[in-house]
């Protein structure tokens, strides 16, 4: 039977591998929203390509492009028009939504889909950071899955397949260290925005790029576990793999530890995630272990790596806390990509807004929007004068 899908973020490098996916299985999804930031051009080929019935852009211009373009299509645009395409045919509740969107942008259509009963594959990361306890909670409510795309949580879940997750011990989330994972703090104060965005292992969108580089991105992957998989933070290790083949392990109470072992191929995640949890055939590289030849980890030195800390004390104190520590780091790497910035003060900004914090322990959805931009507003506003 073939289900509708509504995919956020259409044109971003996780959205183009989506759509590989369901390029390699016509006969499953029938694409009925998309949307995109601002490429309204590739936006507009897509409308060709998978005829939705919905599309959203950025602006309210380039949705008149549209609409000029498409006039057999509904258009959107801007915040709204990612919660128009989030809630789209709202009676039917097996619609699945892919969130493929990039920053805190994610948390409102994911909120009001989970609202409606509607399951959700999460590529978005900012979703859990920023609102985790209040979307599980949501989630629990309405009997909603989430379905984790980011790799090293469907590591996670397909490590945990079968086994009782009473006799999990811990989960250990792998880094690859990102584009100066070999230099020295001091080395970091001269690094620029070019060198950052040289991932050694494989090409992304520009912001987790950055975040890889201060291992933000991990610290983020951990409060992600922590609510998908409601396991607390001491039970979360992170471990350096510069190789990155695998993806994460689960230790059991017996001394087992799983792993989940395959190529630096989003497309193998992607397809789990939209098959909710089974496995189908996909364009996903097949992975040789010869070539490989070994496998190494070590230690994530916390002195070497401060942000990674910052977000484990984040979620340690909760409440509004992960909100900020999201906010005050979007808005500093936005900086450090317009060059306003060194990489360092990417940390410096993080620490101080998270240690100014204001005290709010259970927030509501405008609660979490409303400090996210307070936050980057402020950050932006002290270093764009």
């Amino acid at each position: 039977m073939m289900r509708s899908l509504i995919l956020l973020g259409a044109t971003g490098s996780i959205g183009r591998q989506v759509l590989e996916i369901l390029d390699a299985h016509p006969e499953a999804f029938r694409v009925v929203a998309l949307t995109a930031h601002e490429k309204v051009d590739e936006l507009s080929l897509l409308i060709d390509k998978y005829r939705p019935e919905f599309a959203a852009i950025g602006s309210e211009e380039q949705a008149a492009v549209l609409k000029n373009r498409h006039p057999e299509i509904a258009v959107g645009y801007g915040e709204t028009g990612l919660i128009e395409a989030a809630t789209w045919r709202r009676e039917d509740r097996s619609t699945l939504l892919v969130n493929a969107l990039v920053g805190s942008c994610g948390l409102a259509p994911t909120y009001h889909a989970v609202d409606l009963g509607r399951p959700v594959a999460l590529a978005n990361k900012e979703t859990l950071v920023i609102g985790g306890d209040l979307i599980m909670d949501l989630a629990r409510e309405r009997h909603v899955q989430i379905l984790p795309i980011d790799s090293e949580h469907s590591a996670i879940w397909q490590c945990l397949q079968g086994n009782d997750k009473a006799a999990v011990r811990r989960m250990i989330i792998t880094a690859s260290g990102g584009a100066f994972r070999d230099k020295s703090r001091d080395e970091l104060a001269t690094v620029d925005a070019d060198q950052a965005l040289q991932h050694p292992n494989w090409s992304m969108g520009a912001k987790i790029t950055i975040d890889s580089a201060t291992m933000m991105n991990k610290g983020f992957e951990v409060i992600e576990a922590h609510h998908l998989f409601g396991i607390p933070a001491d039970k979360i290790d992170t471990v350096l793999h510069p190789e990155s083949y695998v993806h994460s392990l689960v230790e059991y109470t017996d001394g087992s530890i799983l792993a989940q072992i395959s190529d630096h191929d989003m497309r193998l995640p992607i397809a789990y995630a939209l098959f909710g949890g089974s496995r189908h055939p996909n364009p996903t590289r097949f992975l040789s272990l010869e070539s490989v030849g070994k496998l190494t980890f070590s230690r994530l030195d916390p002195d070497r790596y401060p942000m990674l800390g910052m977000a484990y004390e984040a979620l340690n104190r909760g409440g509004i806390h992960p909100c900020v520590l999201n906010a005050a780091n979007e808005a500093a790497v936005r900086l450090f990509l317009r060059r306003s910035i060194p990489f360092l003060e990417i940390e410096n900004i993080v620490r101080r807004d998270l240690d100014h914090a204001p005290s709010c322990l259970h927030p509501t959805l405008d609660d979490l929007l409303k400090v996210d931009r307070e936050v980057q507003t402020a950050v932006l506003r002290q270093y764009l004068k």
